[in-house]
């Protein structure tokens, strides 16, 4: 992929065999002048950003009872999500807006899922490799 940059999956299991190793992309998250390094999960089948949600309250925001809930389904539908759009820096590119489902569920990881992560980027995996290419969209 042309002007992209490329990453390597990460060790995220006790073990040290291939699955073991899981596409997780570094990037920073602001919000309300509060920035917070992370790491997203790659999950292109997950429909929605997610976002845990003691990374929301170190980006400054506020858990409103009143705001429009999101419902999620799967492992994450007992849990309360609301909306939330922070500003992410991914490698060298310029930062983007991504929207989450900003979840009161802590044991998950931070998701970047289709909507809108890669409606925002593109990605290439070479998982033989170990390794993604990601470029913002054109």
């Amino acid at each position: 992929m042309s002007d992209s940059e490329r990453f390597e999956y990460s060790l995220v299991a006790q073990h040290a065999s291939e699955s073991g190793f899981l596409p997780h992309l570094p990037l920073i998250l602001t919000n309300k002048n509060q920035s917070v390094n992370a790491s997203g999960l790659l999950d292109t089948g997950a429909t929605v950003n997610v976002l845990p949600y003691s990374l929301g309250l170190q980006l400054g925001a506020e858990w409103d009872p009143q705001a429009p809930a999101i419902t999620l389904t799967g492992n994450l539908a007992q849990f309360q999500a609301r909306p939330i759009v922070v500003f992410a820096s991914v490698g060298k590119f310029p930062s983007t807006r991504l929207a989450f489902a900003w979840t009161q569920n802590e044991e998950i990881p931070l998701i970047l899922g289709q909507v809108n992560f890669f409606m925002e980027f593109d990605v290439c995996f070479y998982r033989s490799q170990r390794a993604f290419d990601v470029r913002p969209r054109n």
